[in-house]
Order: structure tokens, then sequence, then C-alpha cells
């Protein structure tokens, strides 16, 4: 039976009444891991799943990539990693995020690995895992130019030198994050990697142990191998979404979300009539036009007004009018025929067509990432391409 997740639920479909889901396409996730797995062999993979899976669902995905063997996972706080554990995940996961004194017990009791972005942090770590007779597993962080968390990397020495003296602590991997990688130029993404292979040159020869050398994201992944090093972090790639249309067909990743409803109403709309909320269209003659249940309420941003189109019998439809809080208007003229319960995809594919998140994305002037990751839980997620 297909399953919606919604609101970290799992409802068998038959009594989910709203038209709105989003499809979850797993056998293209599971296509595009295994796909990015082969192209960065022999560097392990850890898939960022942060901001509820990149709005496919945090544990479905999870688990999905678990059953795949995936090396880690990466989350942006420590509440994702806690429900990660909770639904029985038992692959490593990472904490991006800046941490709080406060929550260390948590990471440590629960299996969570640390960034540790300076040598106070570290020092607290330390001291929290000696204090529970715990060891912490630490990834430590430096900052090669994206100037967010992570010790910089021309006085990365101090925190290596902390990091060689704790005792409780595990130093697992030491990471960085690039600013910009864009396929047809590499300058900035090249002087990250080159800050930080120059870091790590202090601390390669002096670690207690190996570990793990990581900074790739999809950017990396897609278009700059030299960066595999011993672990990669693809994110939006992972979902068949491109960081930049530079990279778009690499790899042949598919999409693995889709954005689909009905529609629910149809009227005829008379020549110069204005169309919802400060009439900001008007109807240039008599039109057909359809309304449809989603709206920013849903993360289908307001910004898609009057520019965004949906596929509805294999055809775009243009949005007419304001995007409400939980209803947008269609127009199907002129000959454009739609009943009740006709199928209306706002992303993905329908017959020859397709809406692209990418394509939203330039719309809102904004990057794929945030189209995917706005779609709240107020929509439920569909479970396809899997048993």
């Amino acid at each position: 039976m297909i399953l919606i997740i919604s609101m970290n639920e799992q409802i068998p479909s038959q009594f989910v009444q709203r038209p709105t889901h989003i499809e979850v396409d797993v056998a293209a996730l599971r296509a595009n891991f295994r796909t990015i797995r082969e192209q960065v062999a022999p560097a392990k993979v850890m898939a960022s799943v942060k901001a509820n899976g990149y709005g496919h669902g945090l544990v479905t995905v999870s688990r999905v990539l678990e059953e795949e063997g995936v090396d880690g996972l990466g989350v942006a706080y420590i509440e994702e990693a806690l429900e990660l554990r909770r639904a029985g995940i038992k692959t490593p996961v990472l904490v991006f995020g800046g941490l709080m004194r406060e929550q260390l017990e948590l990471y440590i009791n629960n299996d969570v690995d640390l960034t540790a972005s300076s040598v106070s942090k570290l020092e607290y770590i330390e001291a929290t895992a000696a204090r529970l007779g715990k060891r912490a597993r630490v990834h430590l962080k430096i900052d090669t130019g994206l100037e967010r968390i992570g010790v910089h990397h021309y006085s990365a020495q101090s925190l290596f030198d902390a990091a060689l003296s704790v005792r409780s602590c595990d130093v697992v991997g030491v990471y960085s994050h690039f600013a910009e990688v864009k396929r047809h130029d590499l300058s900035l993404a090249k002087l990250q990697l080159e800050r930080f292979l120059t870091a790590l040159a202090y601390f390669e020869p002096r670690a207690k142990a190996p570990f793990l050398r990581h900074i790739a994201n999809s950017g990396g992944v897609l278009g700059m191998p030299e960066c595999y090093l011993d672990m990669v972090r693809p994110g939006l790639c992972l979902y068949g979404v491109m960081p930049d249309p530079s990279f778009d067909g690499a790899f042949n990743l598919k999409p693995t979300l889709s954005l689909k409803s009905q529609v629910v109403y149809f009227k005829l709309i008379k020549e110069g009539a204005g169309v919802s909320y400060g009439h900001s269209w008007k109807a240039p003659h008599d039109t057909r036009v359809v309304t449809i249940p989603i709206g920013y309420g849903d993360g289908y941003l307001r910004g898609l007004s009057n520019k965004a189109d949906v596929l509805i019998r294999g055809q775009r439809r243009p949005v007419v009018g304001r995007v409400c809080m939980d209803q947008l208007m269609v127009d199907i003229s002129p000959s454009g025929e739609a009943y009740n319960g006709d199928e209306v995809v706002l992303i993905g594919r329908q017959g020859d067509q397709e809406i692209k998140v990418e394509e939203l994305a330039a719309l809102l002037d904004t990057t794929p990432h945030e189209v995917l990751v706005i779609l709240n839980q107020r929509v439920p997620r569909v479970v396809v391409g899997d048993s």
C-alpha cells in the first residue's frame, strides 16, 4: 500500500483527503545515490538530509540511503539527528551546525557526531565526554572562505594542537565547505581546496588515528573530482536537482520530487474582470479559469504569481492573479478543458512536458534549495517507485 508521510506520521492513503501532495520517487533516489557513489569511488559518501531531507522527508530519505549503504548522514541541528535516532537509523550522523554547550550530552548519549569549530568548542566537548565517561566523535571545521563557522585556515594550527591533546574525543574527520562551485569558473573552489589542503598538511602527520577529509558539496561532486578526497557530501544533486545551470545533465541524475494537486473549481471569467487579491491580473477576454488547492501556506510562494506555469492535461497553463495562502488560479483558455479532479503538476513531469525545480528557482531569483525546503509539512509526502 502506498503510504502518505505527513507530520512525521504514516497514514494509509485511503484516509487522506487532500489532493495536494508531494511524490517522492524512491527508485530515482536509489539510482542517483548509486551513480554518485560509483562516480566518486573510492571516496565515501555522506548524504546531506538536512531541512527535512531537502523537502522529501527526513526519515524516509535516510532509511532508503541506509539500505543503500551510505557512509554517513549530514544534518543541520541536533533535533534532526535525534529524529533519525528515534526512527532507528544507525548510520553515523554528523550535525553541521554550531553547537551549544547545553546540548552536548544529547550528542554524546545518542552517538551523534559533533562539529568542533573552535578550540573552546572542542574543550567543551572533551570535558562533557570525560564527565559522562564516554567518547565523542568529532569533525574539526576549517573555514576556507565561507566565513560562517570554523577556524580560519590560516589559524587552524591552534585547533589541530588542541585536537592532538584530547583524551575523550575521537577526531574522525576534518572538513570545510565551498562558497561557490561553478563548472565554468572553479577559481574560488580551487582556492578553497588549496587552503584546506595546506591547513591539513600540519595535522596529517601528527594525527593519532586516520580521519576523513571532506569538502565536496554537490557542485564539487559534479564538477571537481580533485576535491573528492576521502568523503563527499552530496545534497541537492542527490535529489536530481542541479545547484547551478552549468551542471545541467551531469551524471544523468533524475529528479526525485514531484508536486501535484487537482482541479477543484472551474469558472468563466468575464473580459476585464480581476482575479485574486489586488487584481494584479485581469482577463483580456472571456477566460476559462480553474482553481487549485495549494498556496504559499504550503510553500508554493507568492512570488510565483503571474509568472509560473502548471501542467494540466499535458499542457503548460499560466498561474494568474496572486497566489493565495491556500489556493491559486490557472488560465486554461482559449480552448483548454479541465474538470474537477484533473491532475495538476506544479513540479514534475506530465506527458512530454516538465516543470523543474530549477525553473521555479529562476522565476523567484533564488536557489533550487529554497524551492525544495520551503515545501512544508502541511503537504503530505507519498512514496512511489519502491515496494
